[in-house]
């Protein structure tokens, strides 16, 4: 796993939209850095980030970044009822391909 994509995944999910604005900066830069595309490996790890809300449109750009890996991750969780709508996207990009297979 490239340092880049390393120290996203090593601060964890992506904070809610109550965060300092500091914060959502530097999650924001974190996720700018990363080489496009992405390795599976990496899309996977990534795909393990994403927060309780979209976090002020981060978790869309966190949605784009795993999309450039050249597969799906392994496991991509169907969302329930009330999941956010980047949830929802990316089950129907990637989940319900891999759940056909």
């Amino acid at each position: 796993m490239r340092p880049d994509v390393r120290t996203f995944v090593t601060d964890g999910p992506l904070p809610d939209q109550e965060a300092d604005e500091e914060e959502i900066e530097r999650r924001e830069r974190q996720l700018q850095s990363v080489p496009r595309p992405v390795t599976a490996e990496e899309a996977a790890a990534l795909a393990r980030c994403f927060g309780p809300d979209d976090c002020y449109g981060l978790a869309w750009t966190l949605v784009h970044l795993v999309e450039t890996a050249p597969a799906p991750p392994p496991v991509v969780p169907r969302p329930g009822p009330g999941a956010p709508d980047w949830a929802h996207t990316l089950w129907r990009r990637w989940g319900e391909a891999e759940a056909a297979v």
